[in-house]
């Protein structure tokens, strides 16, 4: 369980890079609820990282500036009543969210027009719907 944590095929955080905090969970828990530190916040420090790159580490502060304290990246897990359990979900999250973190973004979308072709199959469309409901319109009075 104490094992470096990797997040991709080719950056793998060191245990020692991590810190865990145990705290007591809310929740049902049975007798042991109130002696038990099941939760776990589970903290990363991005700037102090020796295993990033300089220009993994810009792009994490930046994409995740919203969720960092003093560069210090924490999550919670307290889903589970077994604390080994959380201690595994915290780094299951921790490494999903350094996962998204550092994917490239995707290309940005050039916007294209519909070709002729397609703008007058649509409108031929329209008509024979047209045509339907005009046919409907004329049958109904009739009656």
């Amino acid at each position: 369980m104490d094992s470096d944590l990797a997040v991709t095929s080719g950056l793998v955080i060191p245990r020692a890079e991590l810190r865990e905090r145990f705290s007591r969970s809310s929740g049902p828990g049975g007798q042991s609820v109130n002696t038990t530190d099941s939760r776990v916040e589970l903290s990363f420090d991005i700037p102090s990282s020796t295993v990033l790159t300089d220009r993994a580490r810009a792009q994490l502060v930046r994409r995740l500036a919203g969720r960092l304290v003093d560069g210090v990246l924490t999550v919670s897990a307290s889903e589970h009543r077994s604390q080994l359990m959380n201690r595994q979900a915290a780094r299951q999250k921790l490494a999903r969210i350094l996962r998204a973190a550092l994917t490239p973004p995707s290309p940005v979308r050039r916007p294209t027009r519909p070709s002729r072709a397609a703008g007058e199959r649509r409108l031929a469309a329209k008509r024979r719907r047209s045509a339907v409901k005009r046919t409907r319109r004329t049958e109904r009075h009739e009656e």
